[in-house]
C-alpha cells in the first residue's frame, strides 16, 4: 500500500482517521507529522495537521502459517469441518475459513467470527517475533457486513436530513459503528455520535442546521 497523506484539526485526529481508514492500530503504521497545524488567531490562519502514513512492513510465509495454525487449533474444538487459507491482504494477514457450517461461525452479527479474530490476534502478537494485525472470514462476510451496514447509515442519514430529528441505529459492535461513522463523515449535512453503554451502545444520526453546516463533524472517537 502506497503512502497516504491525512489533514485534520490535529496530529491525534489526523492518526485516529488514519487508524480508521487504514483499519490498523496506530503502532502498525509508519507515522510522518508533515505539518502540527495551528489555530491561528481569532480564526485567521487556521491551518491543518498534515501526516503522511503507510502499513509497516509485513512478514513472511513463516507468519502466515503460524496465524493458520492458531485458528485451526480454535476450530479443531468445534465439530464442523474446516479449511483455512492464509494470505497477506496488503499489510495484514487474511484468514479465510470454508466450511459448511459458516453460519456457526459467523454467528448473530458476526459476533463469533469478531471473537475469533480477537483471539487469533491476541495469541498470534503474544508469540510471534514480529506483530500483525489478523482479518479472520468467511465467505466474503466481512465485505458483505461492510455493504449493509453502509446502506444502513445512508438510509439513517436521509431519514434524519428529511424529518429533521435524530435517527439512530439498532445496538452495534465498535467495528459496525465504526462504519456507519465513516459512511458518514463527507456528509455535511449530518453528523453521528456513538450513545448507550455496553452492548446497547448505537450510533446517532443528527441533522445539521445550514446555518451550522461548515462546522460539522463526525464523533467516531471511543465509538
Amino acid at each position: 500500500m502506497s503512502t497516504v497523506e491525512i489533514e485534520e484539526k490535529s496530529v491525534e485526529e489526523a492518526i485516529e482517521t488514519a487508524c480508521q481508514r487504514l483499519n490498523l492500530s496506530a503502532d502498525q503504521l509508519e507515522i510522518e507529522i508533515v505539518s502540527q497545524g495551528s489555530s491561528g488567531i481569532f480564526g485567521i490562519g487556521t491551518r491543518k495537521a498534515k501526516i503522511l502514513v503507510s502499513p509497516k512492513e509485513s512478514g513472511d510465509d513463516a507468519s502466515l502459517e503460524e496465524a493458520r495454525e492458531i485458528l485451526e487449533n480454535i476450530l479443531a474444538h468445534i465439530q464442523v469441518p474446516t479449511t483455512v487459507q492464509a494470505t497477506w491482504a496488503e499489510d495484514r494477514i487474511k484468514l479465510d475459513i470454508s466450511s459448511n457450517g459458516s453460519g456457526l461461525l459467523i454467528g448473530k452479527r458476526g459476533q463469533t467470527l469478531q471473537s475469533l479474530q480477537l483471539i487469533v490476534n491476541k495469541i498470534y502478537n503474544r508469540q510471534a517475533s514480529k506483530k500483525a494485525h489478523i482479518v479472520v472470514d468467511t465467505e466474503n462476510y466481512r465485505e458483505r457486513r461492510r455493504k449493509a451496514l453502509t446502506e444502513v447509515a445512508l438510509n439513517l442519514g436521509n431519514r434524519a436530513k428529511k424529518s429533521g430529528k435524530p435517527a439512530a441505529s439498532s445496538p452495534l459492535s465498535s467495528h459496525d459503528r465504526r462504519i456507519i461513522h465513516l459512511a458518514l463523515k463527507n456528509d455535511r449535512k449530518v453528523r453521528t455520535q456513538s450513545k448507550g453503554d455496553g452492548a446497547l451502545r448505537k450510533v446517532v444520526v443528527f441533522p445539521v442546521r445550514k446555518e451550522h453546516s461548515g462546522e460539522k463533524q463526525t464523533t467516531s472517537r471511543n465509538s
